[in-house]
């Protein structure tokens, strides 16, 4: 016998890339923050760790995180 597909819900649905469902709850999410005023809050803490003892940490992850960069997709041309 052949097995039915299962019947896919909007919770569990794959939406791939443009995924609206992640990009409604981190434009939620974002909205939230700017609401709670722990923004420049934030800014002086980042501003801190960029000029502080945090900062070798911060540029090694920075360098691990652009290794991962696989570069321009060759199709984009960008208008200069």
């Amino acid at each position: 016998m052949q097995d039915k597909p299962k019947s896919q819900n909007s919770e569990s649905r794959n939406e791939g890339e443009g995924n609206r469902t992640a990009a409604r709850e981190y434009n939620k999410a974002q909205q939230e923050f700017v609401k709670s005023g722990k923004v420049d809050e934030k800014a002086r803490a980042a501003e801190r760790a960029l000029s502080g003892d945090e900062k070798p940490e911060l540029r090694r992850a920075e360098v691990i995180g652009k290794s991962h960069n696989h570069g321009e997709d060759p199709a984009v041309r960008r208008k200069g």
